[in-house]
């Protein structure tokens, strides 16, 4: 295969990833979140700057298909993948927060929340029931939103900012029970991997609970002593019925394994990372240090998924041949060269 040939194939794999390839900056950039919480900056900040790279790839990706393609941005923008987007920016606008890099966050959540409210109806009016594990990312981005507001209010002590990310985390917790009832349940079984969404979205609202709780103090006085036992209540809920599905989800692979890569498996990467994460910020939140142990068990376990699935799309990247691209090109042809 010749030089040009390879970039040829490269640029036309790449300008065909589904909006489900965003889950890949999700699952980095918990990783991130969850590698800074357990003490390993040096590797959180690695993580960091590869959930960065590829959250700009995918953005341009994104813009092109906006502006180039309308057409199909139209037809994906109707999809529940769509709402990754969202998800992406959070997460990484929530590890921007942690670092100290306040303003770069707070512009992140703007762009997050204008992205919210722009996608988050088209894509709700297409649920309907029988749908795989992408249905749960509207409960996701809604409490990506609440995360990173929550993250923001403690930094910045801004109550408003903690009242709205505590409404959002209401609503998310709504739509997590709608989502429900229009997930199709054979997709433990038979999903791609992203039937992991249904614990993961779990595992992003107790993480939204325990930022909510982290937020209070003295300064702002944020909930009463009822306001605050209802979240500590409802945030330790989650983290238990998190686990659940953990252990559910983590059965289903064992009874009929799937091995082959998928894109989808970003989407099984990013809930192990958010419960490793959910878990230890609860630990700290609710001062309960023996939950710190299993919260680092389970950052491991997200850390060996993620090195597996990023092996898998390597090798998929590589084997994707020029006879593909040339009949995939009509695809990519109003894209700008």
């Amino acid at each position: 295969m010749s030089g040009s040939s390879a970039l040829r194939s490269l640029r036309t794999w790449w300008a065909l990833r589904p909006p489900a390839a965003r889950a890949a900056v999700m699952a980095t950039g918990i990783v991130s979140v969850g590698l800074h919480l357990a003490g390993y900056e040096v590797l959180s900040l690695i993580a960091l700057a590869l959930a960065c790279l590829a959250w700009l790839g995918l953005a341009a990706d994104f813009v092109v298909r906006l502006l180039w393609q309308p057409e199909r941005w139209r037809k994906e923008a109707g999809t529940p993948a769509a709402l990754t987007a969202v998800a992406a920016t959070t997460v990484l606008g929530t590890r921007f927060s942690v670092e100290g890099w306040q303003t770069l966050a707070g512009a992140l959540l703007a762009l997050a929340a204008l992205l919210w409210s722009g996608l988050f109806h088209v894509v709700v009016t297409h649920w309907r029931r029988g749908m795989p594990g992408a249905v749960f990312l509207g409960c996701v981005a809604t409490q990506g939103l609440a995360v990173l507001g929550a993250t923001l209010a403690a930094a910045e002590s801004t109550a408003w900012l903690a009242h709205a990310a505590l409404v959002l985390f209401w609503l998310g917790l709504v739509l997590y029970v709608v989502a429900l009832t229009c997930f199709d349940l054979r997709q433990v079984f038979e999903g791609a991997g992203d039937q992991w969404v249904a614990g993961g979205a779990v595992a992003i609202s107790a993480l939204a609970g325990s930022k909510l709780i982290a937020a209070d103090s003295a300064r702002l006085y944020l909930w009463n002593e009822d306001a605050d036992d209802v979240l500590r209540t409802v945030t330790v809920a989650l983290l238990v019925l998190d686990l659940a599905w953990y252990a559910v989800l983590l059965a289903s692979e064992v009874i009929r394994p799937r091995t082959r890569y998928d894109v989808r498996r970003w989407a099984t990467v990013f809930p192990l990372g958010m419960t490793a994460a959910a878990t230890l910020s609860v630990a700290a939140a609710l001062d309960v240090s023996w939950l710190e142990t299993p919260g680092e068990v389970l950052l491991w376990i997200a850390v060996a998924a993620w090195l597996a699935v990023a092996m898998g799309a390597v090798r998929a990247a590589r084997a994707y041949p020029v006879s593909a691209a040339a009949e995939d090109a009509d695809l990519t042809s109003t894209a700008p060269r």
